[in-house]
């Protein structure tokens, strides 16, 4: 029973729930594989299967995969589908755009025609004509996607592997002293003195503020569990004092649901808007929300106390 099992797992068949012809073989690693083929009869799937066994049969000669046939744009495609399923949207989005807008001009080319020579020579060309910032961030997408064809065994080795980005400038850094911060406090309107204490006293960003649930606090034990974040992953929020008080300055009543926003009343828009209009009243120059975040590490950096009320009980 076993052989005939191996037998039907090794060779070209249907699925019944899946049209057309599939094949499956082991590769030089002893891996099983199997995928969808493009073959109109069976005849054309024992072929494609041949050519899959063929490479297999090169690879331990070589001691490592022949390179295959895939365009970049074969591959970038495969790329997206597995970003697509890892990424938050707003980063999927973001290495789709690269891919599409700047990196589209390999789409024709073989993946195995790349050379350590041509990312090189485009990132040189790309620099002279883009920021350093988008050069290095087109780079990491193609360093990735290379590194994925060599695990998927469309390359022996990654072509982008040392390349070195352009010189990222020196990053803008912005935060109040606590003089600052108290008066900007004591200006902001109820709603936004919470959000503004909350982002200062736990580096928490704008957007995670605003989409934060009442599920996701934890009071009693101080903290707030994120489910995901701007890189997609979810993270710990221990809460300090400053930041304990502004929920419970807040509170809960008996219409309020688990699954409700704290800050439902506020948008991103807004936020950004009010908390402009207000540095302007103060006359606080060259200074963003986002810049909270600046205030809140430095500060932790110092070790400086956080437990300061801003009248927020």
């Amino acid at each position: 029973m076993a052989k005939k099992s191996a037998q039907k797992r090794d060779g070209v068949y249907q699925r019944k729930d899946r049209p057309g012809w599939w094949i499956s073989w082991t590769d030089a690693q002893g891996r099983r594989r199997f995928r969808k083929t493009d073959a109109q009869n069976i005849t054309q799937a024992k072929q494609i299967r041949s050519a899959e066994l063929l490479r297999v049969e090169q690879a331990k000669i070589l001691g490592h995969a022949a390179p295959g046939d895939e365009t970049f744009e074969d591959v970038a495609k495969r790329y997206l589908k597995y970003q697509n399923a890892r990424l938050a949207p707003k980063s999927y989005a973001r290495e789709e755009s690269i891919l599409r807008v700047h990196l589209a001009q390999f789409n024709s080319l073989k993946l195995s025609s790349f050379r350590k020579v041509d990312i090189q020579r485009y990132v040189t060309e790309a620099a002279a004509a883009r920021s350093a910032s988008s050069v290095h961030k087109e780079l990491v997408v193609l360093k990735h996607l290379f590194s994925l064809a060599v695990e998927w065994e469309i390359l022996p080795m990654n072509p982008a592997q040392g390349v070195k980005a352009p010189k990222l400038p020196a990053g803008r850094v912005r935060y109040l002293q606590p003089t600052e911060l108290r008066a900007l406090l004591e200006a902001c309107p109820d709603g936004l003195r919470e959000i503004v204490a909350l982002a200062v006293s736990t580096g928490m960003r704008r957007g995670e503020i605003i989409g934060l649930r009442y599920l996701d606090i934890d009071l009693p034990n101080r903290r707030i569990m994120l489910p995901q974040t701007k890189n997609g992953d979810g993270r710990v929020i221990y809460l300090n004092e400053m930041a304990a008080q502004v929920f419970q300055s807040i509170g809960w009543n008996e219409e309020t649901r688990p699954t409700d926003c704290v800050f439902a009343k506020w948008t991103l828009s807004a936020v950004t808007e009010a908390f402009r209009r207000l540095c302007r009243n103060l006359k606080i120059e060259d200074f963003k929300f986002h810049d909270l975040r600046h205030t809140a590490a430095s500060w932790m950096r110092m070790s400086a106390q956080l437990c300061i009320r801003f009248g927020l009980r």
